[in-house]
């Protein structure tokens, strides 16, 4: 049996190795488990084979067991609490004129620990806040600024291809997505258009870049002369996905869409925008 797995935590990304000698453990079991600092739940992400991963620096902590229905009536009622903490803190966060957004809060499994999750324009000192929660709530408070993105991720939603937000379905980590990427894919350079609901470039565009790089290596670039069964022109825009080029006609500046196979490189010119 092997009891080694990768859990996850719902108000983090990263995986963390567990253990448990005595259970079964499969994919999407939720559980109760150990921190260091105090009992929470996780899901288990993947079940994994220490032999072909480095060994840990840190012993594994250990998974207590699978989540039980009583259990699930402690998160419901952990819930319903962190709905009426998510008041008190914003409402602390008004009356000390804070120009914070809190986004989320997060108490563990046993309320040892109440994580607050916010944005911010810049960075804040919220230590007086701090005091005021843990002397409300008598246990430990930690504030994360997060971004934008981490916010879309949180509370979700649908993006302009009418799936769910890949930020809040399947990825774990955020990709550096640049403007290059959007103008390499031929894309429409407008920022309602290429940006997501976070305002930030959408990370669907880092997919097909190194795609579109490859296919784009062996074509001739824009402003180039070449030769087509049409007559002599120059490329004005490629479109890898179909490898083909639109090539404006020298004579009679017709633009037309050419198969690569039948495109012959004159010269290379680039044209003045």
């Amino acid at each position: 049996m092997n009891n080694n797995v990768e859990i996850k935590f719902p108000y983090e990304d990263k995986f963390y190795p567990y253990f448990n000698p005595d259970l079964e453990l499969k994919r999407g079991d939720l559980c109760i488990v150990e921190t260091e600092r105090g009992v929470d739940c996780a899901e288990i992400i993947s079940i994994i084979n220490l032999d072909d991963k480095p060994h840990p620096t840190k012993p594994l902590l250990k998974i207590i067991r699978k989540i039980t229905p009583e259990d699930l009536k402690q998160i419901k009622s952990n819930c319903e609490e962190a709905k009426e903490i998510y008041k008190v803190c914003s409402k602390k966060i008004q009356d000390r004129d804070l120009p914070m957004k809190l986004v989320k809060v997060h108490p563990t499994f046993d309320m040892s620990k109440i994580n607050f999750y916010f944005t911010a324009s810049a960075r804040i000192d919220f230590r007086e806040l701090v005091r005021d929660l843990a002397h409300i709530y008598k246990t430990r408070i930690e504030l994360h600024q997060i971004g934008v993105r981490d916010e879309a991720k949180i509370f979700g939603g649908f993006g302009w291809c009418g799936r769910k937000l890949c930020c809040s379905s399947f990825l774990s980590n955020f990709d550096s997505v640049s403007i290059k990427m959007a103008k390499e894919q031929n894309l429409i350079l407008t920022p309602s258009k290429i940006s997501g609901i976070c305002g930030r470039l959408m990370c669907c565009l880092a997919y097909e870049y190194d795609t579109y790089v490859q296919l784009k290596k062996d074509m001739p670039s824009k402003g180039v002369l070449v030769s087509t069964p049409k007559g002599k022109g120059k490329i004005t825009l490629q479109n890898p996905i179909k490898n083909s080029v639109y090539v404006k006609l020298v004579e009679s500046e017709q633009e037309l869409e050419i198969l690569m196979e039948n495109v012959i490189i004159i010269k290379e010119e680039n044209l003045k925008q």
